[in-house]
């Protein structure tokens, strides 16, 4: 049976991860056709020299983190004071907050568009950057919601109060016992809302405008027409941002766990 399930693991790990090194391989291809013909970094070259991808991925991570930022501050306070809530009205304030998650994102692209659409027509609004912002803090603020919950949930309802007691002003309290506490529940709800807004197209696709597109809208502008190699390029420098970037808050966290491990021990 152990066997069983090992054979089945692996068989899903490659139906995840093959198409990925096979655009890696092709990434590095001399020709556009699907035969590998020779190893190149041309494409890499063209890459960094296409205008258009690179003013799209520099406002892809502007965006990215500016929305991550600002939806990790809402998000925490928000949990903070639903945490607080008594449980009838504490359900309710969590399912209306849930559903930006469930809804399907065309429903919420479009609903957002036809809001930016009816200030638009009375405040000389424009879609842009702006409009993406707003919508990516809208989605991104349940996902922070749910990572800083459960820290919260853990936490001692009386910590608060009891540095309070000690001298500590509110604000004091918070950031010096509060904070520490859920910080990895804050910084788990920050990377998932990075990586959504890094990611998102459906609801970016209906809040752009002609002046301000993210990356994933230009790929899709460009594979339209052909499949580049330089969008193999692209993503596989995506590709490996992301696996550095979770290979070190791993190794963040173990430390942390480690180092909480040996002061319990001592």
């Amino acid at each position: 049976m152990k066997k069983l399930g090992n054979i089945y693991i692996t068989l899903v790990l490659l139906f995840l991860y093959v198409p990925i090194f096979v655009l890696i391989v092709f990434s590095f291809n001399e020709s556009k056709s699907t035969t590998f013909t020779g190893f190149t970094f041309e494409w890499y070259e063209k890459l960094f020299r296409n205008e258009i991808i690179i003013s799209s991925l520099i406002n892809t991570v502007i965006i990215a983190i500016a929305a991550s930022l600002i939806s990790t501050i809402l998000g925490t306070f928000a949990a903070i004071g639903i945490n607080s809530m008594r449980k009838v009205p504490k359900a309710v304030v969590m399912n209306v907050t849930n559903m930006p998650i469930i809804n399907p994102e065309i429903v919420t692209g479009v609903s957002l568009m036809l809001l930016f659409v009816f200030f638009a027509a009375r405040m000389n609004m424009e879609f842009g950057f702006w409009t993406l912002l707003i919508a990516h803090i809208t989605f991104n603020v349940p996902y922070v919601i749910l990572n800083v919950m459960p820290k919260l949930r853990q936490m001692d309802p009386n910590l608060f109060e009891a540095a309070q007691d000690l001298g500590c002003g509110p604000f004091k309290a918070f950031r010096k016992v509060v904070l520490p506490e859920i910080m990895p529940g804050v910084l788990s709800g920050f990377l998932m809302a990075f990586t959504y807004s890094l990611d998102d197209f459906v609801i970016s696709y209906f809040t752009c405008g002609a002046t301000s597109q993210t990356l994933p809208i230009t790929i899709y502008s460009m594979v339209r027409r052909k499949v580049s190699p330089e969008i193999n390029a692209l993503s596989t420098i995506i590709f490996v941002v992301v696996v550095i970037v979770l290979v070190v808050k791993n190794a963040i966290e173990n430390r942390r766990y480690k180092n909480a491990a040996d002061g319990k021990a001592e």
